[in-house]
């Protein structure tokens, strides 16, 4: 069984409000091409919310962000190589610090807004509805 961790990241505007969130293009299967949320794998020495920090910088050039564990996603097809465990994080951020730039992994780090995401990787559309009704986003 295969643990990860997903960053989600949303951009404020002047008024407080969420108006984008941040999603990677896939550059490895599976899910090539498509976008998702960026994270990735733990290391030993890591706990999950380091590890979440460090794949959002990995993939986005994104640091200085404020996480908190959202919830665990384990439905059992979610992933097509294993039997996968998702744990979610959130986290704000503003125009002062929302540059970005693809990295490891990432084809292209872009910010979308809430109403008009692509297609996206693995459960990770169902993982977007299901933060927004939690947060009130």
């Amino acid at each position: 069984m295969l643990v990860t961790v997903d960053a989600l990241i949303f951009l404020r505007n002047s008024i407080n409000e969420c108006t984008h969130i941040l999603l990677i293009k896939r550059g490895n299967n599976p899910f090539k091409g498509m976008y998702a949320f960026p994270g990735g794998f733990p290391e030993m020495d890591e706990t999950l919310c380091d590890a979440a920090k460090r794949e959002l910088a990995e993939e986005t050039g994104l640091t200085d962000i404020n996480l908190s564990q959202l919830w665990a996603f384990d439905k059992v097809d979610r992933d097509p190589r294993d039997r996968n465990i998702a744990v979610a994080f959130y986290g704000f951020t503003t125009s002062s610090n929302s540059r970005i730039e693809a990295g490891d992994d990432a084809e292209t780090a872009e910010w979308f807004p809430l109403e008009s995401l692509p297609q996206m990787a693995f459960d990770h559309a169902e993982i977007i509805r299901f933060t927004r009704e939690k947060l009130g986003l």
